[in-house]
């Protein structure tokens, strides 16, 4: 019999590299299989923003060396936005439900935690069926006794222009929520809570609904006044029984104050809205969805139990 001109293979001597090939094979495919494609963006309004008359310097993501980091890892901070957007990011193909949130992120209406309060909140809705759709609103602020003014505009403005193009991206317009953090939780929650349009009328896309179905508030921000009597709720913030169901979370030593959210939940309380509030004892402001030892960012579990017990995430 001749003999073999290679050596013997040893399985054994193959098993870890198999291994490990298996184990990339399983994880690319993990990665096609849930790895979200480039979002589509499409600007929101068809000319300038009603009002808008200053030019501001080039957009640009503001973060320095000297700004902190949460949860170890740098934010980015996106300023000088004249071109407000929407920047959809839809779930895996088989998973959607048909629901959207459009998410405002927080900056005290100077810039937009954009990653933080944005794309990574795109990215947890996106595992529970949700789309998730960023809203570049405009900063800084427009109007000094109005800072929510122009955002809150833009927020108006996207409401109505994703329910005209439900269909096209295949969203549920009665299943649509918006979700905001500190400033962009004031922006949210105002839009969500105002009785009329703060704009004229663009096109046919206004002529859409412009409150949302529900909304989702994570430490929103400057909801209360002082007076002699202490803290109240503004009283230019019009809670009536026509608010959506709201779902809040605040840290009870936040300095921007749970005040906003408590004062706001009594008032949904007294006009009988549909409201879950979630006070936790520590954890301070903008911390986002990303998690440390403090119990408040694990917020999202009792959000994704909420959203799906109110029935927005059954799919159509």
């Amino acid at each position: 019999m001749p003999t073999s001109l290679c050596p013997p293979i040893s399985t054994h001597r193959l098993q870890p590299r198999f291994t490990a090939l298996l184990a990339l094979a399983i994880l690319l495919t993990g990665l096609t299989t849930f790895a979200q494609a480039d979002p589509i963006v499409v600007d929101l309004w068809p000319g300038k923003p009603p009002g808008d008359t200053q030019e501001l310097p080039p957009e640009a993501d503001r973060t320095t060396e000297k700004d902190g980091l949460v949860a170890g890892k740098r934010v980015m901070r996106i300023g000088n936005v004249s071109t407000p957007q929407l920047h959809i990011y839809r779930p895996a193909a088989g998973t959607e439900t048909g629901a959207a949130v459009i998410i405002c992120p927080g900056g005290g209406h100077h810039i937009l935690a954009w990653d933080l309060e944005g794309t990574e909140v795109a990215e947890w809705l996106n595992t529970l069926g949700v789309t998730g759709i960023v809203l570049k609103y405009r900063v800084p602020f427009r109007e000094p006794d109005r800072k929510w003014s122009a955002a809150v505009q833009d927020t108006q403005r996207a409401l109505s222009l994703v329910r005209a193009r439900a269909a096209e991206w295949k969203i549920d317009p009665a299943r649509l929520g918006v979700c905001g953090f500190s400033a962009g939780g004031e922006t949210a929650g105002r839009a969500a809570l105002a009785p009329e349009r703060f704009y004229d009328r663009v096109d046919a896309a206004d002529d859409q609904p412009l409150r949302p179905n529900f909304a989702l508030l994570i430490y929103p921000a400057y909801f209360t006044e002082q007076t002699e009597q202490g803290p109240r709720l503004r009283s230019d913030l019009p809670v009536t029984k026509d608010a959506p169901p709201m779902f809040l979370v605040h840290a009870f030593d936040d300095p921007v104050t749970p005040q906003s959210a408590l004062l706001l939940a009594s008032a949904l309380k007294q006009a009988n809205v549909p409201t879950e509030l979630h006070l936790y004892p520590s954890g301070g402001h903008g911390y986002g969805l990303r998690p440390t030892d403090k119990p408040v960012t694990q917020w999202t579990t009792p959000a994704s139990l909420w959203l799906k017990q109110s029935g927005y995430l059954s799919a159509k």
